[in-house]
């Protein structure tokens, strides 16, 4: 149980509360390491021991809510080793590179400096960033161009846009990231990139890169409308389909609508989904109140609608929504909006990647998404 004094500390002061917080769940979780690698507990005599112990000694680890000092368990035999820092270090080490960054680079504000200090780092001096950065680019580099080996048969592509700076500018970029759902139903982020654009040229290119990295077994792409990805998918993956979100056709469609109609035409195209003889009716009643357009939109897109129906009908809901890419965004977002304007590509990858990474060991260690045998 959380103790008295954590819960008192963030009720009246919710910044020193919550680095009491976050210190006692951190000691609290390197107990069982300590359990498992002495093989004992404490003062416990039992020929199952493999390590004795040796109290333990403070270490400090740097966080958004300022440093945090945790008791790290020693050990005679050998060295203690943890998940602890690793894990939770990782994006709070690229959360605050990308800080020092601007910091840095003349490109800062009173309120970068701010976020600094909030994060209890009074000075940080240019070896610090080179080394950070240097441990941060090896490990991204390495998850976003491992290989792939299992085959995906359903292929998520989607992009979120972030402020970058591009020498004197400040310009918006497209972080492009794609995520598969394996043959064991399970979700695996499988890579990302940043671009200037979203042409069917650089898009090729990603799906390239990702077969020469062992994607294979692709059956549907799920995506927005976005022609560039289109093209890509039919010559990259051969056989596949293209499945358009679902929300996106909607949007699509209500652009052309009077705004006192778009409720209506909503929720007639939600009751039509997954049966294309209402889609079509949808597409004859808007032209003939004259909603050609939005007409044209149903009609270009309504082959791409319909792909999902060819699998088990407990998996189309999720593999015709946008739900998977967009809580991956939403968390995106709101991991980096400390940072705002990102100071370099190599600086939002680094950041985005980190995440990305962190997001990935919770998908693959979590439940199935879907279920394989139905």
């Amino acid at each position: 149980m959380i103790p008295l004094s954590c819960i008192e500390d963030y009720l009246f002061g919710q910044s020193e509360g919550m680095r009491g917080v976050i210190s006692w769940f951190l000691n609290l979780g390197k107990h069982p390491e300590a359990l498992q690698q002495a093989g004992v507990d404490p003062l416990e005599r039992t020929a199952t021991r493999t390590a004795h112990r040796n109290g333990a000694r403070d270490r400090s680890l740097v966080t958004r809510y300022g440093e945090l000092t945790l008791s790290k368990p020693q050990l005679c035999e050998k060295p203690f080793e943890t998940q602890v820092f690793g894990k939770y270090a990782r994006v709070e080490k690229a959360l605050v590179n990308a800080i020092a960054e601007s910091y840095l680079q003349g490109v800062s504000t009173r309120k970068v400096e701010a976020i600094i200090s909030h994060l209890g780092i009074d000075q940080l001096s240019p070896s610090s960033v080179s080394r950070i950065a240097r441990d941060l680019d090896r490990e991204v580099h390495e998850s976003l161009t491992r290989p792939i080996e299992r085959p995906s048969p359903c292929l998520f592509l989607d992009a979120s846009y972030y402020t970058v700076r591009d020498g004197p500018r400040y310009v918006s970029k497209a972080l492009l990231v794609t995520a598969g759902v394996r043959d064991d139903g399970y979700r695996e982020i499988l890579g990302a990139a940043i671009a200037d654009c979203e042409n069917e040229a650089f898009w090729s290119g990603f799906c390239d890169d990702l077969k020469e990295r062992g994607l294979s077994g692709v059956q549907l792409v799920i995506s927005d409308g976005h022609r560039g990805i289109q093209a890509a998918v039919a010559t990259a993956f051969l056989g596949a389909s293209w499945q358009m979100w679902q929300v996106h056709t909607t949007r699509a469609v209500l652009r052309s609508i009077p705004k006192k109609d778009q409720h209506e035409v909503a929720d007639h195209l939600r009751e039509a989904y997954g049966n294309e003889q209402r889609l079509q009716d949808c597409a004859d009643d808007l032209a003939a109140r004259g909603q050609q357009k939005a007409a044209a939109t149903i009609e270009r897109f309504l082959p791409g609608l319909m792909n999902c129906t060819a699998f088990p009908k407990a998996h189309q809901k999720r593999i015709r929504t946008t739900n998977v890419m967009e809580r991956m965004h939403r968390e995106l977002k709101r991991r980096t909006r400390a940072v705002g304007a990102l100071p370099s590509d190599l600086s939002l990858l680094r950041l985005a990647g980190s995440i990305l990474r962190d997001i990935n060991e919770e998908w693959i260690t979590g439940n199935r998404y879907l279920s394989m045998n139905e």
